[in-house]
């Protein structure tokens, strides 16, 4: 099979594997929301609800389209297909585990090593605000259009943040930008010079001031509780997507989740190792190199899922923020954080070495 096969097999697995776990998201948060709500969940669509992702997905295929006579018909399909088309993009340039071998040749579980990866990621997730303004304006709706201009303000002021704790992380990896140096570096090692176990060597050790703005980012980022103020709806009604029916509205709640997943993928591959996992240079040596790489994705999902239950959890403990807490938070507390943070890391490098 060759490289370029491989490649493309590996970007139909990461949709699927995307929207499957942007599907099961939903069904999950339910459940998490009915367990710490004393409730049952869903438990009607299959063996313990475990088909409601499913009927979910039917219903919104099955409900009648509606597009409102006042909006401008071409943005308003084009807002909701830009914010999912930039969700699934952010996965490609991830390492998911180390690489595989078959016949002598080497097959990188990664889509794209492009020198750029975190660059890369943080432009896309960037455009993502495009697709929610666009559609807030082209609804023509004064609800919708106030939650797109409140999306917009919130990702712009929270992506600063979230450069300069990322900024922090780089400085520790010799500056490169590279998501596969920046997993690497973390599995190789000693924890602050003498604790020999390969695989723990993750950036949250040294950066946890970094680890904490970027995480609060992320969930500024994707819209989540606390920082739901787009689509508030004791305020908004729905927000940017107040007049979207059917599937143009499921693409907005899809693209929400799979952010989440790879909000929670990034977070990982950032702070905890990636991939990596303890003792994974020791299991190198005594298991094959393929069993190795299925451990290092089990690994990395293993993170993935746990920060994605973290997203919930929190979702259902925290009350929302007024829109000018959420602003002064992101302005006059993570920011001048995060440069402190990042003058704090240059020193200490200069003086102490990496």
């Amino acid at each position: 099979m060759s490289i370029l096969m491989f490649k493309g097999i590996l970007v139909l697995v990461l949709f699927l594997v995307s929207l499957g776990i942007a599907a099961y998201s939903t069904y999950a948060e339910r459940k998490i929301a009915a367990f710490l709500q004393d409730r049952i969940g869903p438990d009607r669509a299959g063996p313990f609800g475990l088909l409601q992702p499913i009927a979910d997905g039917v219903k919104m295929f099955l409900k009648e389209e509606i597009i409102p006579t006042v909006s401008d018909k071409l943005l308003f399909i084009l807002g909701p297909s830009m914010f999912m088309l930039t969700a699934l993009m952010t996965s490609a340039v991830i390492p998911w585990g180390k690489p595989l071998e078959f016949g002598g040749v080497t097959y990188n579980l990664q889509v794209a090593d492009i020198n750029i990866g975190i660059l890369y990621i943080m432009g896309v997730v960037s455009l993502g605000v495009y697709g929610i303004m666009i559609g807030g304006w082209a609804s023509n709706n004064k609800f919708a259009l106030l939650g797109a201009v409140r999306a917009s303000s919130q990702m712009i002021s929270y992506e600063l943040a979230m450069g300069m704790s990322v900024i922090a992380v780089l400085l520790m990896t010799n500056g490169s930008l590279s998501l596969n140096a920046i997993v690497e570096s973390q599995g190789t090692g000693k924890l602050y010079g003498f604790i020999n176990v390969s695989g723990i060597n993750w950036n949250v050790f040294y950066q946890p001031a970094a680890f904490i703005i970027f995480l609060v980012c992320a969930f500024a980022e994707c819209n989540r509780t606390p920082f739901d103020l787009p689509e508030a709806d004791s305020e908004l009604i729905g927000g940017f997507h107040t007049e979207y029916s059917s599937m143009k509205l499921g693409l907005y709640l899809f693209a929400e989740y799979i952010n989440m997943f790879i909000s929670s993928t990034v977070i990982a591959c950032l702070f905890f190792g990636g991939y990596n996992f303890p003792g994974i240079e020791y299991a190198s040596t005594v298991l094959p190199a393929n069993v190795v790489s299925l451990i290092s994705v089990a690994a990395l999902f293993g993170k993935i899922f746990f920060f994605i239950f973290f997203f919930m959890w929190v979702r259902w403990t925290l009350p929302r923020f007024r829109y000018d807490q959420l602003m002064r938070l992101g302005w006059q507390m993570l920011m001048p954080i995060a440069i402190i943070n990042v003058l704090i890391t240059g020193a200490v490098i200069i003086f102490f070495g990496n």
